[in-house]
């Protein structure tokens, strides 16, 4: 678990799914942030983290808290496109909004949001907030 005192750092993103235009931290200032990075077929994610999501998303749905899911594809690229998971996302019942990670130039398997944020696998839940917004001040 890290904990990192600086602004979070903008995601890159191919593609945003389940909203209408793609979303951006800066937009979300002020909110926290709960986000799971997560490839949809890997085990973990799909047994822990995606319910995990789903249920603070309908907890928090409405408030000053947003749930985000990022799919970060390091593996099995050719099966992982976004086709498949529009698909998967419909058959999961899965409504929060969405980020496909931006690939990186090819032969570098690692996308670039999980690259700067230094994740080292998934399921890596991202937990954004501002503490002063916390505090009130």
């Amino acid at each position: 678990m890290q904990n990192v005192n600086r602004p979070a750092l903008e995601w890159k993103t191919q593609q945003w799914l389940n909203v209408e235009t793609p979303l951006t931290l800066a937009a979300l200032r002020g909110r926290v942030v709960v986000a799971g990075a997560f490839q949809m077929l890997c085990p973990g994610c799909v047994s822990e983290l995606i319910p995990q999501l789903r249920k603070a998303h309908a907890l928090f749905n409405g408030s000053d808290v947003s749930v985000l899911g990022l799919h970060t594809v390091f593996e099995h690229h050719d099966a992982m496109g976004p086709i498949s998971l529009k698909a998967f996302l419909h058959e999961n019942r899965i409504t929060f909004p969405v980020a496909i990670d931006q690939p990186q130039t090819p032969g570098k398997a690692i996308p670039a949001t999980m690259e700067n944020y230094a994740m080292e696998g998934t399921p890596t839940m991202l937990l954004i907030a501002e503490i002063m917004a916390l505090l009130g001040e």
